[in-house]
């Protein structure tokens, strides 16, 4: 990959929209971008990097002005390593408890699919006599 990369080639490298990719700038989640002398958008690997972190952040459920604010802790460098730490501590602890009410969820739906399976087969025995 060259060193900067249009919006276009950012969107197909991480899956975004060129608009979503704009609404995240505007929005303070991504840096702005550099601009060529033409005034497009160019973006580095570190743009490519960060904007995959954000994509697990938002797939596990980190609300978007959570993001923001820890785009904004980014921005401020080593000082706020501390602050992001405890960011991503306090998501985590939510997402480990979002998957243990999904497996408590999964289990009763696995519970409810043996009763149909018992009583799917009991049908069938049922009617083969």
């Amino acid at each position: 990959m060259n060193d900067l990369i249009t919006v276009g080639e950012l969107s197909r490298l991480t899956g975004l929209s060129t608009h979503a990719i704009r609404f995240y700038e505007a929005k303070g989640v991504l840096r702005p971008a550099n601009r060529a002398p033409n005034g497009h958008r160019r973006y580095n690997q570190a743009d490519v990097q960060w904007l995959e972190f954000v994509l697990r952040l938002k797939s596990t459920g980190m609300p978007l002005a959570e993001i923001r604010d820890y785009a904004e802790q980014r921005a401020a460098g080593d000082i706020s390593l501390v602050t992001r730490m405890h960011m991503l501590e306090q998501h985590q602890d939510r997402l480990t408890t979002r998957i243990a009410e999904l497996a408590a969820c999964a289990q009763l739906l696995d519970e409810k699919m043996r009763t149909y399976r018992k009583a799917i087969l009991a049908q069938q025995r049922k009617a083969a006599k």
